[in-house]
């Protein structure tokens, strides 16, 4: 085989491979990973528990901005988190924001006595099976979804966040009406 060809037909290759490779990598419109991919979507609605035992469901939320956590009680970053979570409840409350905590996995009463432990006083959801975690793609605890007033996931985040970080998530959508 002479040079030539073989230059043309590693050539050819080279474009070949680019072509097939370059969907992966272009950035125009892939969703990030995560709970922040699914901005946008209708939040789904499960029929949930809270931790005393009462129905509970985003469906009751409509018309209000609801800040949903995804927490257990065995994450160090939950625990760090649960009071500015509080805080914002607090904070917002009278603007139509409501913070939900959801937890992934554990007992109704370990999930109570868990909020109890920190003075959660906004409700608490035990979600055993995991569907809102599966759902948002979260990848570790805590994971929080922001969900406007029309029950559209406006934004998500994987991690703890700070009060700060909080109010900045939630005030575009307190002055919308």
């Amino acid at each position: 085989m002479s040079d030539r060809l073989r230059y043309v037909l590693i050539a050819a290759a080279l474009v070949l491979a680019a072509v097939i490779v370059y969907p992966f990598f272009r950035s125009g419109g892939a969703r990030p990973a995560g709970p922040a991919g699914l901005a946008g979507s209708t939040a789904p609605v499960y029929a949930m528990q809270t931790d005393t035992g009462t129905s509970a469901s985003l469906a009751g939320y409509r018309g209000k901005i609801v800040v949903m956590n995804l927490w257990a009680s065995w994450c160090p970053p939950c625990r760090a988190e649960m009071p500015d979570l509080e805080r914002l409840a607090r904070q917002f409350a009278a603007r139509g924001v409501v913070v939900v905590g959801v937890n992934q996995g554990e007992s109704a009463q370990r999930a109570a006595a868990f909020a109890q432990s920190l003075g959660i006083t906004f409700p608490i959801w035990v979600d055993d099976q995991q569907r809102y975690g599966r759902v948002y793609a979260a990848l570790g605890l805590p994971t929080t979804v922001i969900i406007g007033r029309n029950g559209v996931v406006v934004r998500g985040f994987d991690g703890a966040l700070t009060l700060p970080q909080m109010r900045a998530a939630v005030a575009p959508l307190v002055k919308t009406p």
